[in-house]
């Protein structure tokens, strides 16, 4: 048994490879032996070109086939005139598999050499589109909503007409698995940590805040998400949570084509167009826009807090808040195929993003020790944040499954985050103001190298390098002014200059292979090699650490029933996380006195295990998948709250006085015992049904804290879509999340629903569409509770989400059916993502 040896011998020299992250995958392809049958001096040649226009296919795969078994024998690729040439042939009959991405495969049948020495043209072949056009509209098959993949789900976006208009937040409350709150912090399963990529690459434009970053994307611009929960070692080990990578519309068809957009409604508005030209080998992509949004929101808070000798301080606070903001983006992309065999590419990509928000807080302090602090404060934020994505692709194909493809990305992101404040006394007395200012930075520099290689029919090895140089900086200060005549005078204990480089280099190595036609087997292991320094500025405190890591991967998996539409899987695989920038920042944020927060400078990684079962099949016009996981971590990064003395951060107050500091600290071990059930089904041929439920058990327990909470969780979707005819379609979607556990409190539930109608226009080039959210609800409110032996706090905050959102979209243009040669692509999966901005 060839294939068991081989994964022993992956598994025992893994550790001294160096890693990179999961590329895109390449175009299906006929497996291809490297060990052919007797050779000859037989040639066998011929020309492909599209059967709609007569023009050369390129890069079409040719296999020569065994004509008595099908056994695949030889092969190569086409050149850029369509023509492919097979050498070195023995005398025989054999079969000619010709395929291409976009065409439907053919099979030559009776193909005779009929000497060693023989030369045999095919001449012309002709294969045809799999896609039809409608006058100048591309028309594509139907693809289901929500697609089940042997790795990964994948959500459609671009097929749901209730996204039109609104933010990448918006679609991803209906991607399965995935729960976002209205804060737009994300979670998979139940775990905040999670990698989020955009185009299979990662982007600093998430680096600080995954919140604010699906603000800044319109979900117009979104073509699917991807979400894959058991990652092999491929990609990066970060991501304990999982894998979602976030895929952009990107027109690739050849001709001159693109779409125009826009929409208006009372949360947002947005205008966005792209532009496609490809002629021959050179490809062009454009596409700009901008973003509008606008909301208000309240809040309220009842705090306690436990004093020596019984004693209790009370804190009320309320608050009114109001938002505005706005995104431009924009996204050139250049592609040359050099040869039949290289390719390169090179893109950029920018987004400006900007918000205020304004709020109005009371606040009451009583305390029995202390006189009562009784305030108004008039706060108003102001945050920008610019990103430049910069990536360059080289990709050689020597022969099917046979791929070298060497990797850059340049990403840079600049924000700024400032406030200011006025405090009264009595409602009209002014008696303190402050300002704050933070500047921060995020450089992140890849080099990656990937190499293919088939090792048999079935089975493919690939191993790969990887570094990636990332430089992180937060420069923040706060000036106060007490109304003394002396004006704004900086805090030096409020302020600092924060540097800290983090470089991370790996290596993968990973064998699949497929047994019987029936059994898929993928095994792997990633070594990864991290340095990290840091250092304040303005103080001696420091940060270094240097660790290494083996991250191995199992899968298995069975193909079973009649028509081997089922099928049962079985998966391994362990993770880590780097704290981010938004964890590890120390700024401290004081907006509220009361409730002060900052990130950790010293927090380590986590490192979790994940084990997974899962079972999956479909009949006739149904889908169903189940799955089973388990998944721990044993340092866990959790969010702590205690009562700190209020003169640690602002001395003139009063002995005695308290307030809540949040920060982050490894501090738990944290459980999750999960089940989650997939399903779709057309109920009648123009009503197709999706749903979804994921249902889990979460443990979080912390031996240094002597705390431990737990409790049964669950998030559910339903969609459904209506195909009325005369070119109008109707699509519902829903969602419910129940209350989650933290380690120190609990938060409530939630649902979220939205209706659209949509009606074709000018002979399907254009739509437009109506879109309601929670049209029957004026605000959702969430309920969040916080315990232990020093205090217990109660929160409501109430978002008025309810929506009406009208959108109009125009495609025009002219395109063919030649399809274009796949691209790779980095993807940097290895950083623990931040929340909602706070800091």
């Amino acid at each position: 048994m060839k294939h068991p040896l081989l994964l022993l011998m992956l598994l025992s020299s893994t550790g001294s490879l160096r890693a990179v992250a999961q590329t895109t995958p390449s175009a299906s392809r006929p497996t291809l032996s490297t060990l052919p049958t007797a050779k000859g001096n037989g040639r066998l040649t011929g020309t492909v070109v599209n059967a709609k226009n007569n023009q050369p296919v390129e890069y079409a795969t040719v296999a020569l086939l065994d004509k008595a078994t099908d056994k695949p024998l030889d092969g190569g690729v086409c050149d850029e005139k369509g023509h492919f040439s097979l050498t070195k042939i023995a005398a025989g009959d054999y079969k000619i598999s010709i395929s291409f991405v976009g065409f439907q495969s053919k099979v030559i049948d009776n193909v005779r050499v009929a000497d060693a020495d023989a030369t045999v043209n095919l001449g012309q072949i002709s294969l045809t589109p799999s896609v039809q056009q409608l006058k100048e509209v591309k028309v594509t098959g139907e693809r289901e909503l929500v697609e089940n993949k042997v790795d990964r789900i994948v959500y459609n976006a671009e097929k749901d007409i209730t996204n039109t208009g609104g933010t990448a937040a918006d679609v991803l409350r209906k991607v399965p698995l995935l729960t976002v709150d209205l804060d737009g912090n994300v979670q998979m399963r139940g775990s905040s940590n999670l990698r989020v990529l955009i185009n299979n690459k990662p982007s600093t434009i998430v680096a600080a805040s995954v919140a604010d970053a699906l603000r800044q994307i319109p979900a117009d611009q979104i073509k699917s998400v991807e979400v894959i929960t058991s990652p092999s070692a491929k990609y990066d080990a970060e991501g304990t949570g999982g894998v979602l990578n976030i895929i952009l519309k990107k027109n690739s068809l050849p001709g001159v084509n693109g779409s125009v957009g826009a929409s208006a409604g009372t949360r947002s508005s947005n205008l966005n167009t792209n532009l496609n030209a490809r002629r021959e080998k050179f490809g062009l992509n454009a596409n700009a826009g901008s973003y509008l949004f606008y909301n208000r929101g309240r809040g309220e808070t009842a705090r306690t807090t436990y004093l020596p000798n019984n004693l209790e301080a009370s804190l009320e606070q309320t608050s009114t808040s109001r938002t505005n903001g706005a995104s431009l983006y924009g996204q050139l992309g250049f592609d040359y195929d050099l040869t039949a065999k290289d390719a390169f590419s090179l893109s950029g990509r920018g987004n400006l993003f900007r918000f205020r928000n304004t709020s109005d807080q009371f606040s009451a302090y009583t305390s029995p020790l202390t006189p009562s602090d009784v305030y108004d404060r008039d706060v108003a934020n102001r945050n920008q944040n610019r990103n430049i994505d910069l990536n360059f692709g080289y990709t050689r194909t020597m022969k099917p499954r046979q791929e070298l493809s060497l990797l850059a990305l340049y990403s840079i992101s600049k924000g700024n985050s400032d406030y200011g404040l006025d405090q009264f006394r009595d409602q009209t007395r002014l008696d303190y103001r402050e300002k704050s200012f933070n500047d921060n930075r995020n450089r992140e520099a890849t080099l990656q190298a990937d190499y293919m290689q088939p090792v048999d029919s079935t089975g493919t090895l690939e191993i790969g390098t990887k570094m990636i140089l990332r430089d992180v900086g937060s420069d923040y200060q706060i000036l106060a002014d007490s109304l003394k005549g002396t004006g704004y005078l900086l805090i030096p204990s409020r302020t600092n200059e924060f540097r800290y480089q983090q470089n991370v280099y790996a290596g993968y190595l990973t064998y699949a292979f497929t047994w019987q036609k029936v059994y898929t087997f993928k095994a792997g292991g990633r070594l990864e090699n991290t340095h990290i320094n840091g250092d304040f500025l303005t103080s001696d405190a420091t940060v270094s650490q240097s660790y290494t890591n083996f991250v191995p991967s199992v899968m298995a998996a069975r193909d079973f029933g009649k028509t081997k539409n089922q099928k049962l899987k079985l998966s391994y695989s362990r993770r880590i996380q780097r704290p981010n920038i938004y964890f590890l920042n120390p700024y401290v944020n004081t907006q509220d006195r009361r409730n002060v927060r900052s990130g950790n400078p010293e927090l380590n990684p986590e490192l979790t295990n994940s084990y997974e079962l899962g079972y999956s099949t479909y009949f006739k016009t149904s889908s169903i998948n189940a799955s089973a996981y388990w998944r721990q971590t044993n340092n866990a990064i959790e969010q702590i709250s205690q009562t700190v003395p209020s003169t640690t951060f602002f001395p003139d107050d009063p002995a005695g006085s308290t307030l809540l500091y949040s920060t982050f600290q490894n501090v738990a071990r944290n459980a999750n015992y999960g089940l989650n059930l997939y399903g779709s089904t057309k109920v009648l041929t123009k009503v197709t049904v999706n749903g979804s439920v994921n249902g889990y058990y979460q443990v979080v327990r912390s031996a240094a804290l002597n705390t431990t909470n737990r409790g049964l969780m669950f998030n559910g979707n339903l969609s459904t879509s209506w195909q009325i005819g005369k070119g109008y379609s109707a699509q519902f979607n829903g969602f419910m999340s129940s209350r989650t556990v933290t380690l120190q409190g609990r938060s409530s539930g939630f649902r979220y629903y939205a209706l659209a109608m949509k009606k074709e226009l000018f002979e399907k080039k254009g739509s437009l569409t109506l879109n309601l959210e929670n049209p029957f609800g004026q605000a959702l409110v969430f309920r969040n509770s916080l315990a232990t032996d020093q205090f217990r706090s109660f929160s409501n905050n109430y978002y008025y989400n309810r929506s009406v959102r009208l959108s109009f979209n125009y495609q025009f243009g002219k395109a063919d059916n030649r399809p274009n040669r796949p691209k790779k692509s980095i993807q940097n999966d290895d950083q623990k993502q931040g929340a909602s901005s706070q800091q």
